[in-house]
């Protein structure tokens, strides 16, 4: 008797994990059933939440495969009938995205050694072999996530797992099958979807990645760039932080594209500027200007850096040197003729008296500077869609010519 109830009692101990492992089996032989979808589900999460089974590699393993079967049967779904409520993007999305977060956790466990202390996966080859197929449903979905207006968590997580699909869980498992510039695409579309969710941060990320992963056009970098610029108006604390990724995107933009878009060298003299480096920043444009001799805009860039040293009389020379030449852009016009106004104020005020040597001073003033910055103003005016800057500088002057000079 006393041997058959300690038989009883150990099979008493066995039980409870039998049972669990019950549910996960019978988890298992509904998967792929739409009918039984929500049953399947159910039992799957008793399994996870029970300390017997939820440290176990299938039990995620089949969580994932019921969230995968339930994907493939909606997107057969969605071809025949794309009304269904089982086709919509955000149950689509959930179900790709769970299942990936439950390989994800089965993944290690299924690495773990025995109690032989060997290490033999059962489910890992089927798990990567899963993922590989679906790799484009996540840009897919990515691309469902943004048009319905889910832009973040929801479509900057899609477009982000693509991206990093390759060097992370696909590594060596087929990830570098996937193409290249979808990889760079998907990571510039993480960083629109967080921009449109007002997630600055991970917008700058997303632009980032894509510009690593060779993403070829400007776009990335100007991106990343805005996103920084904003984040450091909003939280003046990080700007230390934010100026040297400034410095770093503009340098990387700035030594792929050069001054085809000048964008990147802008934002690297006023990197440098606002550390105090003015010798650096002069520096690098008189070798920049050595080269290009040509273009207006360096001459109005180290015109602003001179400014910013206070020395006007070579600022004002690169101003006047930068407006006469051909293909001048508005800003530096713009630019051109504020210096020439303010410079003209200063040297009008410092001027006493009214005799013929003053008067000829006056004249001289107003011929070569309140006039030269209006004329470039005026050059500078189809060009500025109305801007009111450029219309405050042309008010500006024409009450100083009219209200200084008029006798």
């Amino acid at each position: 008797m006393k041997k058959f109830l300690t038989i009883l009692f150990c099979a008493g101990m066995v039980l409870p994990m039998f049972g669990q492992k019950a549910l996960v089996e019978q988890a298992a032989k509904l998967s792929g059933k739409p009918a039984q979808l929500n049953e399947a589900r159910n039992l799957i999460k008793q399994a996870m939440s029970n300390p017997e089974t939820q440290n176990d590699a299938r039990t995620y393993y089949i969580a994932g495969k019921i969230e995968f079967d339930a994907y493939d049967n909606a997107f057969k779904t969605q071809m025949i009938n794309p009304g269904d409520p089982s086709a919509q993007p955000d149950v689509m999305g959930k179900e790709l995205m769970d299942g990936y977060n439950y390989f994800l956790k089965a993944l290690p466990l299924d690495s773990l050694p025995n109690e032989k202390g060997q290490v033999k996966p059962r489910f890992s080859k089927d798990i990567y072999n899963k993922l590989w197929g679906h790799a484009n449903d996540f840009f897919t979905i990515g691309g469902e996530y943004y048009n319905s207006q889910m832009y973040y968590p929801q479509a900057y997580d899609a477009f982000m797992i693509y991206g990093e699909l390759p060097n992370t869980v696909l590594a060596g498992h087929g990830g570098e099958t996937i193409s290249p510039e979808q990889v760079a695409t998907a990571f510039f579309n993480a960083g629109l979807s967080a921009y449109q969710g007002n997630k600055l941060d991970e917008s700058a990320l997303g632009f980032k990645k894509a510009r690593l992963a060779g993403y070829q056009q400007p776009e990335a970098y100007i991106y990343e760039i805005a996103c920084l610029q904003t984040i450091g108006q909003q939280d003046e604390s990080r700007l230390p932080e934010i100026q040297e990724k400034i410095m770093d995107v503009a340098t990387a933009g700035n030594e792929k594209f050069g001054l085809e878009q000048p964008i990147f060298l802008n934002n690297m003299i006023n990197s440098l500027v606002s550390e105090n480096k003015m010798d650096e920043s002069i520096n690098l444009l008189n070798g920049i200007i050595a080269e290009n001799p040509d273009m207006p805009a360096l001459y109005g860039l180290r015109g602003f850096v001179y400014d910013r040293m206070e020395k006007d009389d070579l600022s004002e020379a690169d101003y006047r040197k930068a407006a006469s030449l051909p293909d001048v852009d508005y800003d530096t016009l713009k630019n051109a003729s504020k210096k020439l106004f303010r410079v003209g104020t200063t040297k009008l005020n410092d001027i006493e008296g009214s005799s013929a040597e003053a008067n000829a001073a006056r004249q001289n003033i107003k011929e070569n500077y309140f006039e030269e910055a209006l004329r470039i103003a005026n050059q500078a005016a189809p060009m500025s869609n109305g801007d009111p800057d450029l219309q405050n500088v042309l008010d500006s002057l024409d009450y100083a010519l009219t209200t200084y000079f008029s006798k």
